[in-house]
Parts: structure tokens; sequence; C-alpha cells
């Protein structure tokens, strides 16, 4: 089992004999570093990529870059892009290196991936991107992925889904035109084209929350969802009416109040009165049960 080494630094991704081979840490020509056409990361903020350049212009690269060698004396990053782009924007030649052999050290390039995923503040598809990578290159279920990254396996699962929806809504979770949660909602209508672009515009050119999200796409079997200004109301998924009924009659008989199901979509309130402390309590009491 891989044992959890992130945030102890260079040391921690280096076998204990190898610490005296001085060729795998250096100062490397920022030219001969190539990117990894992997990286879970594909959207870098410029004004916090700037604040990193300005801070390595005057303090320089405190932490080392993780990169493989390739062909040509060159090497390929494996963690460490965004330090990379913002040593250039800074105009530094070189940068520190660490580097990882991918035939022996697939331990560490597997650590390495992970403390990439931890380190930085991957948006919902990159990091879906960085999981998938987990699992096909190490070959990785998704409970394992959720042990090494510390999340829930329930949090890995979802997050995977969404690389489910078109290569355009990918984009705009990316771009933040649209939340997680509301790309979540997307997925129930992903296998209805028209219905799943309609949706997302209404999203993006009225501010509709995740919540009035979730009312246009309760029925993913209607045909069309109504457009702005047209007056129609939002599809619905609604318990039968006869149902409620026979509910509210038998919570009344066993509570001995009066009881009332409002439904609002595929979600609702049940209403239970009470007419005195006392009768609070005795309520309480048997819902306790």
């Amino acid at each position: 089992m891989v044992k959890n080494v992130l945030g102890r630094g260079v040391g921690a991704l280096l076998p204990e004999e190898g610490l005296e081979e001085v060729d795998r840490f250096f100062m490397c020509d920022i030219d001969k570093i190539s990117a990894n056409p992997q990286q879970p990361r594909s959207h870098f903020d410029a004004e916090k990529l700037q604040q990193l350049a300005d801070s390595i212009r005057e303090k320089g690269v405190i932490q080392p870059l993780l990169v493989s060698r390739s062909n040509d004396n060159r090497y390929i990053l494996i963690a460490g892009e965004r330090r990379l782009r913002a040593a250039k924007l800074a105009g530094r030649d070189e940068v520190p290196v660490v580097v990882m052999d991918r035939s022996g050290d697939q331990e560490s390039l597997e650590l390495a991936l992970i403390e990439n995923i931890q380190r930085h503040d991957l948006n919902p598809i990159e990091e879906a991107m960085a999981y998938s990578r987990l699992m096909e290159e190490f070959h990785l279920t998704q409970e394992e992925v959720a042990k090494k990254v510390g999340r829930q396996r329930s949090t890995v699962t979802n997050v995977l889904r969404l690389l489910q929806l078109p290569e355009s809504l990918r984009h705009d979770v990316v771009q933040g035109t649209i939340s997680e949660g509301h790309a979540r909602v997307l997925l129930r209508v992903k296998d209805q084209p028209e219905v799943l672009r309609e949706v997302r515009d209404r999203i993006v050119n009225q501010g509709l929350s995740v919540r009035a999200a979730e009312r246009l796409c309760a029925k993913p079997t209607s045909p069309s969802v109504p457009k702005a200004g047209e007056g129609a109301a939002l599809p619905v998924e609604e318990l039968p009416q006869s149902y409620c009924a026979a509910l509210v009659t038998q919570l009344t008989n066993q509570l001995h109040t009066k009881v009332r199901i409002v439904q609002q979509g595929r979600r609702g309130k049940l209403e239970i009165e009470y007419y005195s402390s006392d009768d609070l309590d005795r309520l309480v009491s048997l819902l306790s049960r």
C-alpha cells in the first residue's frame, strides 16, 4: 500500500537510497521542459498566475517541479505546470526540478499526481480528469482513488459523472459559466440534447438557481422545456392525489391531529398541526418512537 507522504517535501518523493543522486535534483533549463499532455489542469486564472509570477520574480521557485526524462536531453512535466508558467512570466531561465524514473518509481509518480490534485484548486472537470487518469494509469478503483486523495467515494463518483457531459458543457464548468451543482442537474437530461441545451441556456441567461434548474429537469421525458415568456408552467412530477389522501388519512388516525401534504414538484412538505405545548410534546413523543 502506498504510504501517505504528501506535504513532506522533495525527500518524501525520493527513495532513501537515492538522496545522494544529485542528477535527480538540479536547476533545469526552462526551455527543456515540455508540458504533460495529460495534465488535468486546463484553465489557469490569469490574475493568480501573475501574482505567483511576481512572487517568483522576488523569491524564486521555492518548490521543485517534478519531471520525467524524455528524448534528446528533454523532460516532461509531471507536476508543477502552474509554477512553470509563472516562472516563464517572471522571466526565469531555470527552475529547480526533481527527475522521476517512470520505469522504477511508479509509486512516486502516483504520489506526484495525487499531490497535484490536492495542492491546487482544480475546477470540477479538471478534478474528474485527474481521478480518471489515476484509475486508468494505475488501475485503481474509485474506492482506492477516494482513499488516496482523502475524499469520500461518493464525491469521487459524482465528480467523475461530470465527464459524461458534452464537451461544450464541460467547457462551461471550466470557465465558471455554470456551477458544478448546475452541471449535476444537467446530467439528468444528458441524453436529450434539445432539452439539455434549453435548460443550459435558461440557467445562463436567466441566472437560474440549482433548485430552479432541478424543477426544469424534474420530468426528463418531457419533449421540450418551456422557454422564457411562454407562460407555461415548469414540468413537475407529483405524487398522485389519491395516494397523498391515503397517507393523510393514515397519519391523521395515528397522530390524532390535522396533517397536510404540500407538493412542490418532486419535493414537498409534511405539515402536522399542534394546539398547545402539551400537544406538541405528545406528537414529539409519538414521532420519536
